[in-house]
């Protein structure tokens, strides 16, 4: 990512200030679907922002890397997690996505709030561990304007179709897909 995006984002967060805790961002959307998220296990966040994804996560019993290109959205990360008395079970990272991501050991819980690179669905589904779980929301072309980083109709379903689809959604502007890797009992099987 350029310098000119990086300082973009920066002044975008630094405008926000830290979220306050019990913040749910993205993870909204998935409410109905909570009892599908484990409450153990290793969590990814992919262009974490300030952290209330991998801070919802935390709270539920994971631990979750998250990161993000943005050094002031990362101390806010920080700072949300520990003003939420959860930061021994987060880490957070600046990582530019355009070079992949990072190494690392599998996911248990892949989440991904309104970002979108194509270049790394396939990073993504190898990096979830077998029965583990992808929350991945994106701008959408249903009820928003279309643009480089929005998805158009279908898009994520067909992106993450490897995957076995728990629900999915579009409209107003958003998609969304909870999907999970199948184990290697039922990959094997089917």
């Amino acid at each position: 990512m350029s310098d000119d995006d990086r300082a973009r984002w920066d002044a975008k967060y630094a405008d926000r200030g830290v979220p306050e805790p019990n913040a749910t961002g993205g993870a909204a959307v998935f409410e109905a679907y909570w009892d599908e998220f484990p409450t153990t296990g290793h969590a990814l966040d992919v262009a974490c922002g300030q952290g209330t994804g991998a801070v919802w996560l935390a709270g539920r019993g994971l631990q979750v890397w998250g990161f993000d290109v943005s050094p002031v959205a990362i101390e806010q990360a920080r700072a949300l997690a520990a003003r939420s008395g959860l930061g021994d079970r987060c880490r957070f990272e600046v990582a530019d996505l355009d070079d992949g991501l990072p190494d690392g050991p599998p996911a248990d819980v892949i989440y991904c709030a309104r970002f979108r690179d194509r270049r790394l669905d396939a990073p993504m589904i190898a990096r979830l561990a077998p029965g583990g779980l992808l929350a991945i929301t994106a701008l959408s072309q249903l009820g928003g304007a279309a643009g480089r980083f929005r998805v158009a109709p279908g898009e994520l379903r067909a992106a993450f179709a490897d995957l076995e689809l728990i629900a999915d959604g579009e409209g107003q502007g958003l998609a969304w897909l909870l999907a999970q890797r199948r184990s290697e009992a039922t990959a094997s099987a089917g």
